[in-house]
C-alpha cells in the first residue's frame, strides 16, 4: 500500500497546499488544495473519499474534482464517506445549487455523480483490499482520524490523528494497532498555545503529553502534519527540544509512504 502526501499544510501559501492522502491510486483521505496537484486521469481513477470533518481546508477541492471528472464518470458515482454531520454540512453549504451544483442529484437522481455514506467512530469499511477503521478525534466540529492497512497481508497499519486536541480516545485505539507510521497535527508553535487550546489543535507542548501516551514498549515513525507555513520553523524547532524517545519528521508534500 503506498501513501501519496498531496497536501499536509495548516493553510495556503507557495508550495503549501491543505490536507490531502491519496491511498494508492483510487481512495483520498480528506480533500484538500492537494488535490488540484493531481492531473484529470489520476482524479478519474479515485472512487473514494473519506473526510475527516467539514473544515474547508479539508474538503476544498472535493467540489472542483467532481466537476473535473463528471463527464467521464456517468455510471460511477465518487463515493464520499464521512461523518453524517460532516455530509450534512457539505449538503447545506456547498452542494446546495447555490455554492456549487448538488452532484448528490446531477445528472439525475436515480444515477448521480457523487454518494454520500455516513460513518461512525469505530467503525472499519474494506474498500479495495484495504481496512480503513474510523478513529475519534477532538475538534471544534465532529471531526474523525484515519487507521489504513491492506487487509490481505494484514499490513501495519498508516495512522492519520486528522484535526484534534488531547484525546485519550484515540491513543487507547492506536495502542491495539499495529502501527507503521503516525501522521499527526501540530498546528500551532507554543507560543501560539492559547489559541490552539481555543482551536482544539496541538502545539508542541501538548503534542508531548499526547505522544506520552504511546506504551513504552512501541516505536515507529511520527510525520508532524497541518503546520501554519508561519509556524512550522518554530514548530519543529521546540519539537526538536522536547525530552523524548520517539523519530519525528515534519511531513512534506509529495513524500510517499510504503506499507
Amino acid at each position: 500500500m503506498k501513501v501519496r502526501v498531496l497536501g499536509c499544510s495548516g493553510a495556503i501559501a507557495r508550495d503549501c497546499r491543505t490536507t490531502a492522502f491519496l491511498i494508492d491510486q483510487d481512495t483520498l483521505i480528506d480533500a484538500g488544495t492537494g488535490v488540484g496537484d493531481l492531473t484529470r486521469e489520476e482524479m478519474l481513477r479515485i472512487d473514494d473519499v473519506f473526510l475527516t470533518h467539514a473544515h474547508l481546508d479539508h474538503i476544498a477541492c472535493l467540489p472542483l474534482m467532481v466537476d473535473t471528472i463528471a463527464s467521464g464518470r456517468a455510471g460511477r458515482p465518487l463515493r464520499v464517506h464521512a461523518l453524517p454531520h460532516t455530509l450534512a454540512a457539505l449538503r447545506q453549504h456547498v452542494f446546495n445549487d447555490l455554492i456549487w451544483p448538488d452532484f448528490t442529484r446531477l445528472p439525475c437522481p436515480d444515477a448521480p455523480l457523487l454518494t454520500f455514506h455516513p460513518i461512525d467512530i469505530g467503525a472499519t469499511r474494506q474498500v479495495h483490499g484495504r481496512d480503513i477503521e474510523v478513529l475519534p478525534a477532538i475538534h471544534t466540529v465532529p471531526a474523525v482520524g484515519y487507521a489504513v492497512r491492506e487487509a490481505r497481508h494484514q499490513a501495519p497499519w498508516w495512522i492519520f490523528s486528522g484535526d484534534t486536541e488531547r484525546n485519550p480516545d484515540f491513543w487507547r485505539r492506536v495502542n491495539q494497532l499495529d502501527v507503521g507510521v503516525l501522521v499527526i497535527e501540530t498546528a500551532f508553535s507554543n507560543r501560539e498555545s492559547e489559541l490552539a487550546r481555543l482551536a482544539l489543535h496541538l502545539s508542541p507542548a501538548a503534542l508531548a503529553d499526547e505522544l506520552a501516551h504511546i506504551d513504552s514498549a512501541r516505536r515507529y515513525p511520527i510525520f508532524i502534519t497541518h503546520t501554519k507555513p508561519a509556524e512550522t520553523e518554530a514548530i519543529m524547532r521546540e519539537i526538536g527540544q522536547l525530552d523524548h524517545a520517539h523519530d519525528i519528521r515534519w511531513l512534506s508534500a509529495g513524500h510517499v509512504f510504503e506499507l
